[in-house]
């Protein structure tokens, strides 16, 4: 397996925290990360750029906002203003390493994010991947991830971990992995400007994508979802199915919103497999 290499690159105006494994690889993935306390993209998808680096180039960024990345001077005044910033920076950052196209992977906010690049850039991406969508019209907002957005409110390591647990299906099971997801998560999400960031972004409701712009994305579209998910219901990517023309969906049972981590040596298999048309 390839190690991931981690640099900040700097464009007209965004600086981006960037791991990176399989540089040279002629097909380019670029995953995106999801939201929460002290999310990072090495934190996501760390296993993933292990495992597809063998054979692609596989890019995971920390989003304006997260992580190392850098922050807005003025806050955005709404989610949309978020989403035009979080475009804006991928497109730079796929311009200045020089990538014409590529496959994308989201995973729950990467998701919205990714579908908005498909609105605005369908020619710069190919296949996709969206894991763990949520925020569809035919959804609530969770008691998990209500509760997940009040971390601040009383941050502790504590209250983190079991805001972790509440993402996996079997925490008895993944303890070892979320005691580490919450130390190294705990640090980043304590960092002020971190804070800042997270409470404008949760200030207000996303906005769902159009039923009438979901129907012109005409890329293929592979949903992933785990069935037992309690942050983001499998009825989101039953929505998405039933609005994406050329998308398929796989439901992971006995897993909750972590596929990437829960299932991961089936799910980076699936999605190697979905790259190369095997399936």
């Amino acid at each position: 397996m390839t190690n991931i290499t981690q640099q900040s690159i700097k464009t007209a105006n965004f600086e981006t925290y960037l791991n990176r494994a399989g540089e040279g690889n002629s097909e380019v993935i670029l995953f995106l990360h999801g939201s929460g306390p002290g999310v990072t993209s090495f934190a996501n998808w760390r296993y993933a750029l292990k495992a597809c680096s063998e054979t692609y180039d596989c890019l995971a960024p920390d989003l304006l906002g997260f992580g190392n990345s850098s922050h807005p001077e003025t806050l955005p005044k709404n989610r949309q203003g978020w989403m035009d910033l979080w475009v804006n920076q991928l497109m730079e950052l796929l311009d200045e390493l020089g990538v014409q196209k590529a496959h994308l992977v989201g995973n729950s906010l990467g998701c919205s994010i990714a579908l908005e690049l498909l609105l605005e850039h369908p020619e710069r991406f190919d296949q996709v991947v969206l894991m763990g969508p949520g925020g569809t019209p035919n959804t609530k907002l969770s008691p998990e991830l209500a509760r997940a957005k009040g971390f601040y409110d009383n941050p502790s390591p504590k209250k983190l971990r079991q805001i972790m647990s509440w993402f996996v299906y079997d925490a008895e099971e993944m303890a070892p992995i979320i005691d580490a997801i919450t130390d190294y998560r705990y640090e980043t999400a304590m960092k002020p400007d971190v804070r800042i960031s997270n409470d404008s972004i949760f200030a207000t409701a996303a906005v769902p994508v159009p039923v009438t712009a979901l129907r012109r994305i005409e890329h293929p579209v592979l949903l992933v979802h785990g069935r037992d998910d309690m942050v983001c219901s499998v009825e989101s990517s039953y929505y998405l199915l039933s609005h994406l023309p050329n998308s398929q969906l796989h439901v992971y049972g006995k897993c909750g919103h972590w596929t990437q981590i829960e299932k991961q040596e089936s799910f980076n298999q699936l999605i190697q497999n979905y790259f190369a048309d095997i399936i």
